[in-house]
């Protein structure tokens, strides 16, 4: 059995996309693969969950422009650049 892994960010707190994010397919009424937040864009975490099979924190983060699920990977805190 797989442990769940601790969330990282906590609901409320600034972060930035540590990449460029894309629409993939989850927002139905824009284009897939365009660019929705460039790679240092803020936003907020609005939500945590768990990915119920892989165990690992997923987020709801409130861009501005779109309220996206990502994982750890995709963000960074606030105070951090992006690369």
């Amino acid at each position: 059995m797989i442990d769940t892994r601790a969330p990282k960010y906590q609901w409320g707190q600034g972060v930035r996309a540590a990449e460029h994010l894309y629409n993939d397919g989850t927002l139905p009424d824009v284009p897939e693969d365009l660019l929705l937040v460039a790679a240092g864009g803020p936003g907020e975490i609005v939500q945590v969950g768990q990915h119920t099979e892989a165990r690992v924190p997923v987020y709801l983060v409130d861009f501005g422009v779109a309220v996206l699920g990502c994982l750890e990977e995709e963000l960074l805190p606030a105070d951090e650049a992006a690369a």
